[in-house]
């Protein structure tokens, strides 16, 4: 691990995604990065292309270039929404996915945190899961709050 915080977080979240990614490819021969598509509409649908894309921080053109797979593999829906938006929603095949999935990957990456490793006066309680996304919701909002520089 590195010296800076920056990329530390960096490297965990590479190394989250990479073991999200083989084991969903394993447990439900899905990648993470259709995962992150389903479970992104899962929080924040309907939403338009332009909007999905946003939350995952691509463009729109990548978006619309997956749109019509994900439909024609039954994942999600598009309809044309108000002016040239389309409007996407997860169909129950692509909901039952986030659902079934995400909750084994919740309690995968919830062992993570009872590892005693990460108990450093070794109470026997590690990190909850709870207290680490509340403390993380913070400080994603602290960011946002300080908002982007040109």
């Amino acid at each position: 691990m590195a010296a800076r915080l920056t990329v530390t977080l960096h490297e965990l979240v590479g190394e989250l995604e990479l073991f999200a990614d083989a084991w969903l490819r394993q447990k439900h021969g899905v990648s993470f990065n259709l995962f992150e598509i389903l479970a992104t509409l899962a929080e924040r649908a309907p939403i338009d292309i332009t909007g999905l894309a946003h939350c995952l921080r691509v463009t729109k053109a990548a978006v619309s270039k997956r749109v019509p797979t994900l439909v024609a593999d039954g994942w999600i829906t598009a309809t044309a929404g108000e002016g040239r938006r389309i409007v996407l929603e997860l169909t129950s095949t692509g909901a039952e996915l986030v659902r079934i999935a995400g909750g084994e990957l919740e309690v995968e990456f919830t062992q993570m945190l009872a590892d005693p490793r990460l108990d450093p006066v070794r109470s026997g309680t590690g990190i909850t899961p709870a207290a680490l996304n509340a403390h993380l919701s913070v400080l994603t909002d602290i960011v946002l709050a300080k908002g982007r520089t040109p």
